[in-house]
């Protein structure tokens, strides 16, 4: 009897690599013949991402290996960035993940596939002798920049964001030095140097799979096949095989899926509420969620707020803490707002069910950190956003989002310079919802929706892509 090829899939902690990657396995699971074992990283401080795994684990459709969260407290500094945990991290899981895989009780793998942070646990794949793949969930202009970066390294002189010109990268739009990932806003930076380490060695795997498709960015993933292009710096296959984003039905720790939030919800007019969520790990200054709130009032438009506690850290401290904070947002919003608020808005502590909530037919617009599966989350519904950038590639996505593909708005005054004022929002609000300019927006977010739709299908193009690799197992 010939056993199915099976695939062993390396993920790093947080939610914004979990649900990318069990999306991919049940792609592979489901759709391309594929058995699938997941190696998971679990941070042990996420009640949402934990929620999410024993979800998966009681559908079945693979294993879950939780591997054992290494000690690197005294490999790092006590202010030392997400980049640099979560790449110590997954240089500090090798030994654990390789007894993993090797196990007698495990099945062989026929394919090895890394996510972004996992790249150092490549040539597990040679000593396997199987392909080995690295999962980049985020979109084609991240990866061009993320595999020229040991290149810029010996062109750019001083700090990237000190730059007076553009940054650029052949067969892609300019890079704005004001924009670039977090990795690069400091040199001296250890997550810099990781970040570096990580763009020179994806050329060493068999091939990129990405969670875009081929009509969504054409012309960037046709430099990555010209030699003269990108194709001479990263020398394997890149493979669009998107959008992969979770179903409706979420699971999550709240309750709110049958209850109140849903209720309220179902009796408001179609394309009438806007959806405010910044991400996992997105949080403001109590000066901008001030800021914030009276925007949303004076817009007299129905809403739905995520709230997290105002914070004077980075945005990307809560990175390990989703799911955990003051659950009274009366005690941080503006005096009077929820009372003033009640009959047109929702406030949500900590958590919601994103995308149960975008794919609802009240929703009319997302506010959001465009973090990348929240933005998937939002064009397959065929919802338009306001984007607010705050951490990672994010300034990048605000920039495609807007000025390339069009489905989106942004403030005047970028969230990670200073406060956007509560007119600013009123005004971005209104014309997302109400006025003609978001009902262009509109349009284009729902022509995105139907080429999604069309690529993922049986015969499209993110299908054959993931069949071919998949081909590649057996």
């Amino acid at each position: 009897m010939i056993s199915k090829p099976h695939a062993a899939i390396l993920c790093s902690p947080g939610m914004g690599h979990l649900i990318p990657v069990i999306e991919l396995a049940k792609r592979l699971v489901n759709h391309h013949n594929v058995t699938v074992t997941i190696f998971v990283v679990q941070s042990n401080t996420s009640k949402v991402e934990s929620e999410l795994l024993k979800a998966a684990t009681s559908q079945k459709f693979c294993d879950i290996i939780e591997l054992p969260l290494p000690e690197i407290s005294g490999l790092l500094h006590p202010d030392a960035s997400v980049v640099t945990k979560l790449s110590v991290m997954m240089r500090e899981i090798r030994p654990a993940f390789r007894s993993a895989i090797l196990a007698k009780d495990s099945p062989r793998p026929t394919i090895l596939i890394v996510d972004l942070f996992g790249t150092e646990s490549l040539p597990i794949g040679d000593e396997l002798g199987v392909p080995k793949y690295v999962y980049i969930a985020s979109n084609a202009w991240f990866l061009a920049l993320t595999v020229y970066v040991p290149i810029l390294d010996k062109e750019v002189e001083g700090e990237y964001v000190d730059q007076i010109e553009p940054l650029r990268i052949p067969g892609c739009s300019l890079v704005q030095p004001e924009e670039v990932c977090d990795p690069m806003l400091n040199r001296a930076d250890q997550q810099y140097l990781e970040y570096v380490r990580i763009g020179g060695e994806m050329p060493r795997s068999d091939g990129i799979l990405l969670n875009i498709w081929k009509d969504l960015q054409p012309k960037i993933l046709d430099a990555f096949k010209d030699e003269s292009l990108l194709g001479g710096v990263l020398k394997v296959p890149v493979y669009p095989i998107g959008p992969l984003t979770r179903a409706v039905q979420s699971p999550g720790p709240t309750g709110l899926r049958d209850g109140h939030l849903f209720n309220w919800l179902d009796k408001q007019p179609s394309e009438s509420v806007i959806f405010v969520s910044l991400g996992s790990a997105g949080t403001l200054s109590y000066e901008q969620m001030t800021e914030m709130a009276w925007g949303l009032e004076l817009s007299q438009q129905r809403f739905i707020w995520v709230v997290r506690p105002p914070t004077s850290k980075c945005a990307d401290a809560a990175f390990f803490t989703l799911g955990q904070g003051d659950d009274d947002p009366s005690s941080y919003l503006p005096e009077g707002f929820l009372t003033r608020t009640r009959e047109i808005g929702l406030v949500v502590p900590i958590w919601a069910p994103q995308v149960d909530i975008l794919s609802h037919p009240s929703i009319g617009g997302f506010f959001s950190h465009c973090g990348w599966n929240s933005t998937l989350e939002s064009i397959i519904n065929g919802v338009p956003m306001i984007v607010w950038p705050l951490y990672a590639e994010q300034r990048m996505n605000a920039t495609l989002l807007s000025d390339e593909l069009g489905v989106a708005l942004r403030s005047k005054v970028p969230p990670w310079k200073g406060v956007v004022e509560r007119e600013e929002i009123k005004r971005m609000v209104r014309k997302i919802m109400v006025e003609e300019d978001g009902f262009a927006i509109r349009g284009k977010v729902n022509e995105l929706k139907l080429s999604a739709a069309k690529a993922l299908s049986q015969g499209g193009s993110s299908y054959n892509a993931l069949s071919e690799v998949a081909s590649k197992t057996k």
